[in-house]
């Protein structure tokens, strides 16, 4: 049994990372039904800053935050008493050992140059959950291990955006460099709310699934497990269609983690 971390991240360059009246970023759905993420991009950002270098600003950000998910599923897994991650190398940091060549590379370079938007995973960590101490218990520990963290990190990377932009102001000439720095910590948030909220969703195999199936009787929840085999067909219907189910409870997160507070605090520096 193995756990995927997918991560959608709604991303278009050219356009402001401004709060709306609500405080949040806003998104928007074509006509046609397919998903046209609103762009975030962070006011902060250097003003000649391109798509290029746009993308590698923010691939390390979504590269640590997918790495340290997985890392948490393993770890959690070690926990309940699942060596699997560990006896096969998968409980490190090595970002090689986590890289799948479609998932972690190609797929997320192709839609975000074509598509506007990033949507990328990293490959499933193994855990054996016959290994756990407690089944049900193990089982939801470790599904929900790598939410809690990307919460975390999101929190991490608010308190960095703030003090960030709390030493800019405090100079008194603009400093690119924190301007640059803080860009990325704002991409952190975003990345990590996504990463958490869309792993949430309840389509096997998300992790949210593995909490889902326990409130169901148990006749459904074999049933509902079985969805797994067109999972990934099924998320990109629900982007597509539906789009709603998984971005109104980001904006709504968003608007709390970045709402008017913070904007004191965002840098208008660049190059």
């Amino acid at each position: 049994m193995s756990r995927r971390c997918m991560t959608l991240t709604p991303l278009r360059h050219g356009a402001s990372f401004r709060a709306d009246d609500a405080g949040a970023p806003r998104a928007r759905a074509s006509r046609r039904g397919s998903f046209r993420p609103f762009p975030p991009v962070p006011t902060s950002a250097p003003p000649n800053l391109d798509k290029v270098g746009t993308f590698l600003l923010l691939a390390p950000v979504l590269l640590f935050s997918i790495i340290a998910h997985e890392y948490a599923h393993g770890y959690a897994a070690l926990k309940q008493g699942d060596a699997t991650a560990y006896q096969l190398g998968r409980l490190t940091w090595n970002p090689i050992k986590h890289i799948d060549p479609f998932m972690s590379i190609l797929l997320p370079i192709l839609t975000y140059y074509i598509g506007g938007f990033m949507f990328g995973g990293a490959k499933p960590v193994p855990v054996n959950p016959r290994n756990y101490r407690n089944f049900k218990k193990g089982d939801i520990i470790v599904s929900l291990a790598g939410v809690a963290v990307n919460f975390l990190l999101a929190l991490v990377c608010i308190a960095l955006v703030v003090l960030i932009g709390m030493l800019g102001r405090s100079t008194q000439q603009p400093v690119p460099e924190l301007a640059l720095l803080q860009t990325m910590m704002l991409y952190g948030v975003m990345i990590n709310i996504v990463l958490a909220i869309f792993n949430l969703v309840p389509i096997p195999p998300l992790d949210g699934s593995h909490v889902l199936k326990y409130l169901l009787p148990p006749a459904w929840a074999l049933q509902y497990q079985r969805v797994g085999r067109y999972g990934i067909l099924l998320v990109f219907a629900v982007l597509m269609f539906a789009p709603g189910i998984v971005f109104a409870p980001i904006r709504l997160v968003s608007r709390v983690a970045l709402g008017g507070w913070v904007q004191p605090f965002i840098l208008h520096g660049g190059f």
